[in-house]
């Protein structure tokens, strides 16, 4: 193989990866933000105008500047040395597969782990290349993955419930909750805040300093920039919540910094509903404001007007179906149909009696978590941006790095250009704002009914177990983390009722036949490109 030979390969692999790419951005970013749309603190659109900015800044900025050829070590780079164009194409047919199984569960709604299912197209091409005695099936591989469905829920579970219960004992259940939630809502900024900047310093942006950061150096900054946070919740948001919470006063979100010189501001006044007897006077006849008015119209001469009206309407509209103006409307409508959907089941019949059996606390205590449910669900996003965009753009890179120089990089990691970060992020983004909603559906009022305060612990608790394995190293996933954080929520009403059995299995199901499905995909096209003829004649 020659540089820059086989570039059909490396076009279809741009294609593939902007497909997994939409993928990740339907089904993950959509369980980051999917407790948050469920719990009512943030309408679709909102949560996807922030997942915007969240997930694309947090792959192009703090995205990984490698990836590792081969995802999770479970197949040796170096049996592609003698043919690295095997390399480009087992990659191409990895995205592939791994793409088809994700689009295609989130479609159905159901939350799959785009880690394993890249694993398991990458499974799919070793076996179908070197047979299954190259792929390691210990725990250093593929059973690491196994583990990982058991331990991600529980961990994630038991952490959540650590957060909620305390919460809910504490401040939910007592007579005087709003008044114990507000003075407790800085010690909630405080943690949360802490959290955040420990990792995002933590991680450290490529190219920067904070990655080589000692520990001691990285806590201390993150509990100087935690109580920053903490004091400002305490001087300004905790009066902001007083006047707005309990004076019902009419102040906005950009009053905060100024909350303490702004004079009373009271609610605007109900808009009273206009009557419906002045309509009903006009269509029956009547007086009205003294004025005499006949609600009867000769029949031939109403049939008339509507048959003409017809016409210019029929006229108009095949006149105008090919304008610029209803192009672009269509084209509108296309674009933000995703972001338009109802996505919080709470009238959904189905799932009545699994919301009623979950307790319902007073409605503005749970409104004080709607804004640290907002911080939690950013970070989750950000997180996931800078870790999971590896699963569209490692693959990507591996072969453009082997379209460019013709080598297989026996170091097994593949270096990314800021392009394929960009390309990336751009696409996951995209996959949220018009699929997203499938798995939002179901993911969060579909299995427990959420709250505030509720998503606020799930979204916590799904951070806290994230940040914590991947350092001490056990296999946890972010998808099988909140979900686990979910389902613990749900058990902590002490009612087996108040979860969604059924689409608890189905999740199960779904992460155990993500390895085989996309690794079918995957080998199956492997074998058919690398054994197919290669000359007409």
């Amino acid at each position: 193989m020659n540089p820059h030979d086989y570039t059909w390969i490396f076009a279809l692999g741009i294609v593939g990866s902007i497909c997994d790419a939409f993928g990740i951005g339907a089904n993950d970013v959509a369980n980051s933000f999917a407790s948050s749309v469920s719990s009512g603190s943030l309408t679709l659109g909102q949560a996807c105008i922030i997942a915007v900015f969240t997930e694309f800044l947090g792959a192009f900025l703090l995205g990984s500047n490698t990836a590792e050829t081969i995802k999770g070590g479970i197949l040796s780079v170096k049996l592609f040395v003698p043919q690295p164009e095997l390399l480009m194409l087992g990659m191409l047919c990895a995205l592939v597969g791994s793409a088809a199984w994700v689009i295609f569960a989130s479609k159905k709604g159901i939350p799959v782990s785009t880690t394993h299912s890249i694993v398991g197209a990458i499974i799919g091409v070793g076996i179908a290349a070197f047979g299954g005695g190259a792929i390691q099936w210990g725990y250093s591989g593929v059973a690491k993955i196994i583990t990982s469905w058991f331990v991600s829920p529980v961990a994630a579970g038991i952490v959540t419930s650590i957060i909620y219960l305390p919460t809910r004992y504490i401040i939910l259940e007592n007579p005087n909750s709003l008044e114990r939630g507000i003075k407790a809502i800085p010690v909630y900024f405080f943690f949360t805040s802490l959290i955040g900047a420990f990792y995002i310093i933590y991680k450290g942006a490529p190219g920067t300093d904070a990655a080589s950061m000692t520990i001691g150096v990285v806590i201390g900054i993150s509990v100087g920039v935690a109580c920053a946070v903490t004091a400002f919740s305490w001087i300004f948001f905790v009066k902001w919540l007083r006047r707005r919470v309990i004076g019902k006063e009419n102040i906005r979100w950009y009053h905060l910094p100024v909350v303490h010189f702004i004079k009373y501001r009271p609610a605007p006044e109900p808009v009273v509903e206009q009557s419906t007897e002045v309509s009903s006077e006009l269509e029956s006849g009547g007086e009205v404001d003294g004025k005499m008015h006949t609600g009867s119209k000769h029949l031939g001469d109403e049939v008339d007007c509507e048959a003409d009206t017809d016409a210019q309407q029929n006229e108009a509209d095949g006149a105008s179906k090919y304008s610029p103006a209803a192009i672009a409307k269509r084209l509108k409508y296309y674009a933000l149909r995703g972001v338009k959907k109802d996505v919080r089941n709470l009238n959904n019949k189905k799932l009545a009696d699994v919301h009623e059996a979950a307790r319902k606390f007073n409605d503005d205590t749970e409104y004080l978590f709607s804004f640290l449910q907002i911080i939690t669900a950013c970070l989750a996003s950000f997180s996931h941006g800078s870790n999971d965009v590896a699963n569209a753009a490692g693959p990507i890179a591996s072969i453009y790095e082997t379209w460019k120089t013709a080598q297989v990089d026996t170091s097994g990691k593949a270096p990314i250009p800021m392009w394929i970060l960009a390309m990336a992020g751009l696409a996951i983004d995209v996959g949220l704002l018009t699929f997203g909603y499938h798995v939002m559906r179901k993911l969060g009022n579909g299995v427990t009914y959420l709250s505030p305060s509720r998503g606020f612990s799930a979204e916590l608790g799904t951070s806290l177990t994230v940040l914590t394995a991947s350092k001490i190293g056990l296999p946890v996933s972010t998808t099988h983390c909140i979900t686990g954080a979910i389902a613990a929520i749900g058990l902590c009403n002490g009612n087996v009722r108040a979860l969604n059995w059924k689409m608890l299995g189905w999740c199960f199901l779904s992460w155990i036949i993500t390895l085989p499905i996309a690794g079918l995909i995957a080998g199956l096209l492997f074998a058919f490109g690398s054994n197919a003829p290669n000359k007409l004649f």
